[in-house]
């Protein structure tokens, strides 16, 4: 993400000097602070990826360990579902807030906070007596997920232009975990040795990376935002966040127009409704209303919501369904079909994401992003036009290991930094972290009915919905423009 230096610091007016030439969108750095390069430049990107594997791995390790926590604790389907739920629940609203309070705190004691959290969560999931505990703990652990947002400022502050797209890329990978291996070893773990050894793992993980924050992470110079954190707004904010996470989570279960998806989503609109006020009459918002209202902040949530809600929903959801149905799909066992069609894409991005940071830089934010989303429509309508095509749908799903894990992620995680308004450093990444969250539920809870139903009509009838949110998400990225006098 390159920058105007004279327009993208931390000036308060949006205005452009009639003298100023228009360049291209780079990180937004603080003045004074220190930019690293060489070994320094590396001990502090493998800090922060560490951070972010303390969470990551708490996302992905555990899932294989489910049955085995059912069946210590006496859990039934719905206990087990809050062990992950919770745990994304919690790490949208941390996202949102702690993000934004890392502009006051300081982003090194922000970090060191985040990881004292994760690790008293661990500590929690390690010794649980019963299942209320371990999700205590998980929501805790939760904590660990505003480690994302934390990163990505941070690399913008302290790298210089020409590496922080190839950076940025490298953090966006850890996103997708280790290269879908993570998962499979956390079953390794748990049938050896049970699933309180997946918690030992991470807690490990997590120590090293509070210590190497301590030690290696720069120390804070000045607070990025003036004033102080808007408490209120974080709160309003978070009730409308999770009040909308259970309208998605509830509507897809009950029925869209059942009564308690209808309430949560009346409390989420009022909470919205009551944040818009607040927000208009703060001296240091979470995110100014105007910030809100501008084609910097709302296209890019917007994107990145339904990107996420179309093409997660086909990997993860729609084709996992199709390759084990023994009817009329492929007929594989869950472990054949994980590592046939979910481990390949997973991969590739690993490798993509660096790649599409560089590019990206380099070429452009905004050509980037429109280059994952054509590749990424015509990934899905070949794979809606021929589901049945095993070799095809393979095929098209390595490419969106290219198009979404590789591209689209690591552009929506670029401009969600890059556009952030200027006094507000981490408000739009926090905000853009939350969309995706919101975009993995809602589309897998659209398209879950179809997709769910038994039938070859049915799988196709999910990913072509899938397709036309893809193709929405495309729209609302031709919205997204930079700031006066930046070229994206």
């Amino acid at each position: 993400m390159r920058q105007l230096p004279t327009i993208h610091s931390r000036q308060r007016s949006p205005t452009v000097p009639t003298n100023q030439s228009i360049e291209t969108a780079s990180p937004s750095k603080l003045r004074d602070v220190e930019i690293l390069h060489g070994g320094r430049a590396v001990a502090v990107v493998a800090t922060l990826i560490l951070g972010i594997l303390a969470f990551q791995l708490n996302a992905s390790m555990l899932t294989p360990a489910l049955p085995a926590i059912g069946e210590e604790f006496g859990a039934d389907g719905a206990g087990l579902g809050q062990v992950s739920s919770l745990l994304f629940l919690s790490g949208a609203v941390a996202g949102l807030v702690l993000g934004r309070w890392s502009d006051f705190f300081g982003r090194r004691r922000m970090a060191i906070l985040i990881l004292a959290i994760v690790i008293v969560g661990t500590l929690m999931c390690i010794v649980a007596p019963n299942l209320p505990v371990l999700l205590v703990g998980r929501v805790l652990q939760g904590a660990g997920s505003a480690s994302f947002p934390l990163a990505y400022v941070t690399l913008s502050e302290r790298m210089a232009p020409k590496v922080f797209g190839t950076t940025l890329g490298v953090i966006t990978a850890v996103n997708g975990g280790v290269g879908g291996l993570d998962g499979y070893f956390g079953g390794l773990l748990a049938e050896t040795w049970g699933f309180r050894s997946i918690f030992v793992v991470i807690l490990i993980v997590a120590v090293i990376a509070l210590i190497a924050s301590v030690v290696v992470l720069p120390k804070d110079v000045r607070a990025a935002s003036a004033g102080a954190m808007d408490w209120w707004g974080a709160l309003i904010l978070s009730i409308a966040l999770i009040s909308l996470t259970y309208f998605v989570s509830e509507g897809s279960n009950q029925g869209w127009f059942s009564p308690l998806p209808l309430l949560f989503l009346a409390v989420a609109v009022g909470a919205f409704v009551v944040f818009w006020k607040v927000e208009q009459r703060k001296t240091t918002p979470l995110i100014a209303v105007h910030h809100l209202k501008s084609r910097q902040v709302w296209p890019v949530v917007l994107t990145t919501t339904l990107t996420l809600a179309s093409v997660f929903a086909v990997i993860n959801f729609t084709v996992v369904l199709l390759s084990q149905n023994t009817d009329f799909g492929y007929g594989l066992d869950a472990a054949t079909a994980a590592l046939r069609y979910l481990l390949p894409p997973a991969i590739i991005g690993v490798l993509a994401a660096p790649f599409a940071g560089w590019f990206a830089a380099k070429f452009g934010w905004l050509k980037a992003v429109r280059i994952g989303m054509v590749l990424s429509i015509a990934a899905v309508a070949t794979i809606a036009l021929l589901p049945t095509e095993q070799g095809i749908v393979l095929a098209c799903i390595a490419l969106l290991g290219i198009s979404y894990n590789g591209f689209l992620l690591t552009t929506a995680n670029g401009l969600g930094v890059i556009l952030s308004p200027p006094e507000a450093p981490s408000a739009l990444p926090g905000i853009n972290g939350a969309g995706f969250g919101i975009g993995v539920g809602l589309g897998i809870g659209i398209v879950a009915p179809f997709a769910g139903n038994g039938t070859i009509e049915g799988i196709q009838t999910a990913l072509f919905i899938s397709l036309g949110i893809t193709i929405l998400a495309f729209i609302a990225s031709m919205f997204i423009k930079g700031r006066p006098g930046v070229k994206l």
